[in-house]
């Protein structure tokens, strides 16, 4: 029964995923400054991936 409800109401929208995004572009930066290059694109790709999932999350969610 949980399933079925679960599945007609909406998805809750958070800002989850752009906090997580805005924490590893401030690590690239730093990293960045430091010198650390691998470090600072690692970070700067997470980052990207969880804007990307913000996006999909929020258009999905104002859909619904």
């Amino acid at each position: 029964m949980s399933a079925v409800l679960s599945a007609l109401l909406p998805l809750l929208f958070s800002g989850e995923f752009l906090q997580y995004a805005i924490g590893f572009f401030v690590l690239a930066l730093i990293a960045a400054l430091v010198g650390f290059r691998g470090v600072a694109g690692i970070s700067m790709e997470i980052a990207r991936l969880f804007v990307l999932l913000f996006l999909v999350v929020a258009v999905v969610s104002l859909l619904l």
